[in-house]
């Protein structure tokens, strides 16, 4: 399981990679739960890690507007992404989420094909009135993507768990696995949810606020410690017959 740890800014790059993170996530919080960046600051991120990390950069909790949200996958790719990170925030039917997923895939794809396009719904679907989370794999693999995700959409420290209970998280990572894509799992996941996450099947768990000082995801940065309490949780159970 791939740990993936979220910075905002390129003062936070090094204690992630210091700290043992396997992917480094660049979003803005304060643009939402997949809030993007900005193209200079990917760049910067990319060349700070000279490789020894892959690079995630979501693109927004985007509306139902596969334009800018071709153009905005089409600008993380160019800027340096590993993965390219969509929030289908937007779209509340499966039809409109998968033309929206597949002009983003498309428009990565037709740049670098060896970028993993990432759609991510929300485990607090009552709250943001978009696609049904256990859809998302479907439509990642009907787009034509590479990983299904499940986050929280409003950040107000509910956890993933607190919406979707481990039978249907279960169902959702075996359905990723078993249509050929990766799964990952995000919200405000502590480093005692690791145990649950791999048992789930996880291939990515994100983190951002238990990385913080103060495990707070907005005002606090992240820590090298925070980071590598986290890698320690997940070499444990992958150590674990």
């Amino acid at each position: 399981m791939k740990i993936l740890i979220s910075v905002t800014e390129v003062q936070e790059v090094a204690e992630a990679v210091k700290g043992g993170a396997n992917i480094v996530d660049v979003k803005n919080p304060k643009e939402g739960s997949l809030g993007a960046s900005f193209p200079w600051i990917i760049r910067e991120i990319k060349k700070q890690t000279q490789d020894s990390n892959e690079i995630s950069a979501a693109i927004g909790d985007m509306p139902n507007l596969p334009g800018t949200a071709s153009l905005a996958a089409l600008g993380a790719a160019s800027s340096g992404a590993d993965y390219v990170k969509i929030g289908l925030r937007g779209v509340s039917h499966k039809k409109e989420a998968i033309y929206l997923m597949t002009q983003v895939v498309r428009a990565v794809k037709e740049y670098d094909d060896s970028i993993q396009v990432v759609g991510a719904g929300y485990s607090d679907v009552a709250r943001t009135g978009s696609v049904p989370p256990l859809l998302i794999p479907e439509i990642v693999e009907k787009s034509g993507g590479d990983i299904a995700m499940l986050d929280t959409g409003v950040k107000d420290g509910k956890k993933l768990f607190e919406f979707l209970d481990f039978r249907e998280l279960k169902n959702f990572v075996d359905d990723a696995h078993e249509l050929g894509l990766s799964a990952a799992l995000a919200g405000s996941l502590t480093e005692a949810d690791v145990g649950k996450l791999a048992e789930l099947g996880a291939d990515v768990a994100g983190f951002r606020g238990a990385a913080c000082s103060n495990n707070d995801r907005r005002e606090g940065r992240v820590r090298r410690e925070r980071v590598e309490r986290i890698m320690k949780a997940a070499e444990k159970h992958e150590a674990r017959p």
